[in-house]
C-alpha cells in the first residue's frame, strides 16, 4: 500500500433518524455539561393555568367564575400579577409545617413543624437534584439516651427582620431561644416561678409560649405570647428577665381574670410614626396597646372580635400601621382600623383550620397591596385589602390543608407550608430575583454515592456514630420500666445497681482527696502532726511575737525539804 493513498474509517451504517445515534460520542476528549436552563425551569412550571377567581365564602360563585372566565382573556394577566406561575417543592419535614421564614436578604430559610425540628435551607447550595436542608436542629432536645429526654413541636419561627443573623424560635414550651442562622443556640430565656399568682413579679412565662413575633424598629426586642394570659417584651442581650410584662386581665365569665394568648403582631409606619401592638385572646377579645408603652392600660380593647373559645391564630398589621387583619377559628375573616378600634371594617367568610393546626396565619404582601392566606382545602388565596373578597386562588397541596404563608418583599416569591410537610416556594422567572430562581438555573449536581444519607455519616456524631448503638436510643425498640425482680425490660441495658443510701454517702477516694481541701489530714494523727510544728512555734511565735522582748520570765519559789509534803492537813472534828 503506498503512502498517497488515503485511509478510511468504516462507520456504523445508521440512519440520520435512528435512537442509537444518541448513544454515540460526536467527538473526542472530555465533554463539558452543559444544563438547558430555559428547560428546567419550564419543568418547574405549574401545571394549574386556570385559578379560581371570586369571593372565598360562597363555593358555588366560585365555579361560576371559574367557567366564566375560560372565555376571559384577563386570567393570563392575573397569574402574571402574581408570582405564582412556577414552583420549587422542598420535602425535608415528616409532619406537618406549622412556621416558615425568610431572613430579610432572601437567602436562607427555616421551617418548623410539629415532628420537633427545624429545617435550615440555604438557596445558595441547592440544586434542581440537591433539594434539602443542610442541617436539622431541635432546639429542646436532650441526649437521646438521657431518661428524661425530651422534645416539643415547633410553634413559630421567625428571623430578625432587622438583623437576618438570628431568629426568633418557640415551641411547646415555657421557655422561647433565640437561636443564630446556623442553628446555635444564643439565648435562652428564663421561666417564671409557676407559684406566683401575681404575673407582674414573674421573671418570665409560667406556661407554654404560644407565638411571637420581633420589634418592627428595634432590634434587641422582641414579644412572646403565653398562655398565662401575660405578653412579655425581651431584650435579646438579658435573658434573666423580660423588659416588660403585659397582663391581659379577661373579663368572661368563669376565667379568673385568665385567658390564653393566642396571636401577637407588632407594626409600624414604614413613613415613620408610632408602633403598635395588637394581640388576641382565646375568649375572643382582640386589644392593642401603644407600641412604646406604657403598657399598663391598652389603647383599644374589643369584646367578641372573634367567638370565645376558638383560636384566632392569624393576625397581621398593614404597613401604614392602621388597618389589622385578624383570621379566627369562627371561620371569619375580619378588617380592622386601628384609628376606629370598635368595629370590624369588611368580614367574610372563610374556613379555618385553626381548630387542628392552631399556628395557622394571615399575611399581608408586601406594600400591604394583598392579603395572603391558605385554607383547609390546600388552596392559596390572595384577597383583595380593600373588601377581602378573593383576587386570585390557586391549588397548592389540594386535599391537605396549608397551613402558614410568607411573602417576601426582595426576592418577590411566595412560600407556603402544608400539612402534608411539604413545602412550596412560589415564583415567577420575570418578576422574582434569587431564591428559588437561582436554584432553578443551576446545573443538576452529580449523583454521587455522599449524595444519599442513609449511606453517610453524619459527622456531628463522630466518625463512627452510626455503629453505636446506645441502649435504648434506636427509635421504636425502647422498652421503658423494670420488672417484679428490679430488672430493666430493655433487654440491651446493662443492670445497674441499685444506689443504696450508703453508696450515695461514700463518695470516690480520689475524688475527695484532689477537690476537698486538707482532706489528707484525715488519715494523719493529730498529736503527730501538732508536734511536727513544737520547735518552729517555740523558735518564731506566731500570736506572742510582739511581747517577745518584753515579756516577764517566769519565776518559781524554791520549795524546802521541810514543806515537800505539803501543807500540814487540818485536823478532822470528831
Amino acid at each position: 500500500m503506498s503512502d498517497d493513498e488515503d485511509f478510511q474509517v468504516e462507520g456504523p451504517i445508521l440512519a440520520d433518524d435512528d435512537p442509537m445515534r444518541a448513544f454515540l460520542p460526536t467527538s473526542f476528549g472530555k465533554k463539558s455539561r452543559e444544563a438547558d436552563i430555559a428547560a428546567q425551569i419550564d419543568r418547574s412550571k405549574r401545571t394549574v393555568n386556570q385559578p379560581a377567581v371570586g369571593n372565598p365564602q360562597s363555593p358555588e360563585s366560585d365555579s361560576d367564575d371559574a367557567t366564566d372566565s375560560d372565555d376571559d382573556p384577563g386570567d393570563s394577566d392575573d397569574e402574571d400579577e402574581y408570582p405564582t406561575s412556577h414552583e420549587m417543592v422542598i420535602k425535608t419535614h415528616d409532619r406537618a409545617i406549622t412556621s416558615i421564614s425568610l431572613d430579610p436578604a432572601g437567602g436562607r430559610l427555616i421551617s418548623g413543624s410539629i415532628d420537633c425540628t427545624v429545617k435550615l435551607h440555604d438557596f445558595s447550595s441547592l440544586t434542581p437534584s440537591t433539594i434539602r436542608a443542610f442541617k436539622s436542629v431541635d432546639p429542646y432536645a436532650t441526649k437521646a439516651s438521657a431518661a428524661n429526654a425530651e422534645s416539643h413541636p415547633i410553634h413559630h419561627v421567625q428571623f430578625n427582620p432587622l438583623a437576618g443573623s438570628v431568629f426568633l424560635c418557640i415551641s411547646a414550651h415555657p421557655q422561647a431561644k433565640i437561636l443564630s442562622r446556623d442553628g446555635d443556640i444564643i439565648t435562652e430565656f428564663v421561666k417564671g416561678d409557676m407559684y406566683l399568682r401575681d404575673m407582674h413579679n414573674t421573671k418570665g412565662h409560667v406556661s407554654e409560649v404560644t407565638t411571637g413575633t420581633w420589634h418592627p424598629t428595634d432590634k434587641n426586642l422582641c414579644v412572646t405570647a403565653g398562655t398565662d394570659s401575660t405578653l412579655r417584651i425581651w431584650d435579646i442581650n438579658n435573658k434573666r428577665s423580660q423588659k416588660e410584662v403585659i397582663v391581659f386581665k379577661s373579663k368572661a365569665a368563669g376565667a379568673a381574670g385568665r385567658t390564653r394568648m393566642t396571636a401577637v403582631a407588632w407594626g409600624t409606619p414604614a413613613q415613620g410614626g408610632n408602633n403598635v401592638l395588637v394581640s388576641a385572646a382565646l375568649d375572643g377579645t382582640l386589644v392593642m396597646w401603644s407600641g412604646n408603652g406604657p403598657f399598663t392600660r391598652p389603647a383599644g380593647e374589643i369584646k367578641n372580635a372573634h367567638t370565645p373559645n376558638t383560636w384566632t391564630g392569624g393576625i397581621d398589621i398593614s404597613s401604614d400601621g392602621r388597618m389589622v387583619v385578624t383570621r379566627g377559628g369562627d371561620n371569619l375573616i375580619k378588617l380592622w382600623d386601628t384609628r376606629k378600634f370598635k368595629e370590624p371594617l369588611v368580614s367574610v367568610e372563610h374556613p379555618s383550620t385553626s381548630d387542628h393546626y392552631p399556628t395557622t396565619n394571615i399575611k399581608y404582601a408586601p406594600n400591604s397591596t394583598s392579603i395572603i392566606t391558605g385554607s383547609a382545602t390546600g388552596h392559596l388565596h390572595i384577597l383583595n385589602p380593600g373588601n377581602l373578597r378573593s383576587e386570585y386562588t390557586t391549588p397548592v397541596t389540594p386535599g391537605s390543608p396549608v397551613i402558614t404563608v410568607d411573602w417576601h418583599p426582595k426576592i418577590n416569591q411566595i412560600i407556603t407550608g402544608s400539612a402534608n410537610a411539604e413545602t412550596h416556594i412560589l415564583y415567577n422567572p420575570t418578576m422574582s430575583t434569587r431564591g428559588a430562581v437561582d436554584v432553578m438555573s443551576r446545573a443538576p449536581k452529580r449523583r454521587h454515592i455522599d449524595d444519599n444519607p442513609e449511606f453517610t455519616t453524619d459527622l456531628s456524631l463522630g466518625l463512627s456514630g452510626d455503629s453505636i448503638i446506645t441502649p435504648g436510643a434506636l427509635p421504636g425498640s425502647k422498652k421503658t420500666g423494670i420488672t417484679a425482680s428490679g430488672k430493666s425490660k430493655d433487654p440491651r441495658r446493662p443492670h445497674v445497681p441499685q444506689q443504696t443510701p450508703f453508696m450515695r454517702s461514700q463518695p470516690d477516694e480520689k475524688h475527695v482527696s484532689e477537690n476537698i481541701p486538707l482532706s489528707r489530714m484525715l488519715h494523719e494523727d493529730p498529736r503527730e502532726a501538732l508536734l511536727r510544728y513544737a520547735d518552729l512555734a517555740k523558735k518564731d511565735p506566731v500570736f506572742t511575737k510582739a511581747w517577745k522582748s518584753t515579756q516577764p520570765v517566769t519565776q518559781y519559789a524554791d520549795v524546802s525539804d521541810e514543806e515537800e509534803d505539803g501543807p500540814e492537813k487540818k485536823k478532822i472534828k470528831r
